[in-house]
């Protein structure tokens, strides 16, 4: 070896040292940080789509959580029927420039406020705005207030094995921080039942009030 590859062999040590040192500082940081932190951020994070493979627990849990939105919001296919039992449209109609759009969001004020997470009872039924003009259920979305659901657990709200995202304050929606999971239990999702966004749906047959 000559004395000339010596000084940059020295500096490529120190550059793998240094990153050694960074990666150990990351995962120090990781296993340290609140359990709340890791919930989803659903505000900063791109939407991809889901091919890590599931154990066979966890797709049958994501199976029967399917399941029971299905069963439990199968009567909002009319939406009058959503509408009786106190659900109304906020927002307008939910859009992303990248990323698709979430719809129609009709929310049950009642049971936003009562900070309950109950699968049969989701807090928000979601709606497409179709060509016609009529409004076709595609899915439900879990809700609750970050700072109430904080004051009384540990960590991050879950539903049979999903983990809820977070949206902090302030955000489009004009609310405090909350913690929210969307199901797409009525129009497949090709990045995930789970996710926020859904690529195929559109607000351009909506004709009231423009998205937040």
């Amino acid at each position: 070896m000559s004395t000339a590859q010596i000084p940059t062999l020295g500096m490529k040590v120190r550059e793998f040292a240094t990153q050694f040192q960074y990666s150990v500082i990351a995962l120090v940081l990781m296993s340290v940080c609140p359990l709340r932190a890791l919930a989803q951020d659903g505000h900063s994070h791109p939407v991809t789509p889901q091919h890590q493979e599931l154990t066979p627990d966890q797709q049958s849990k994501a199976s029967a959580l399917i399941k029971i939105v299905r069963v439990s919001t199968a009567r909002f296919q009319d939406v009058s029927v959503a509408e009786a039992e106190g659900y109304a449209l906020q927002f307008g109609c939910v859009s992303g420039p990248d990323l698709g759009a979430m719809g129609l969001h009709y929310v049950n004020g009642a049971l936003v406020n009562g900070g309950v997470i109950d699968a049969t009872h989701p807090q928000i039924v979601i709606y497409e705005a179709t060509p016609s003009g009529r409004l076709k259920l595609i899915g439900a979305d879990y809700l609750v207030l970050a700072d109430a659901w904080n004051a009384k657990n540990s960590g991050p709200p879950q539903l049979m094995g999903q983990l809820f995202h977070l949206f902090d304050s302030p955000n489009r929606f004009g609310l405090p921080a909350f913690y929210t999971l969307h199901v797409w239990a009525w129009k497949d999702n090709p990045n995930g039942a789970f996710v926020n966004w859904h690529p195929n749906v559109r607000c351009e047959s909506f004709a009231g009030q423009n998205n937040p």
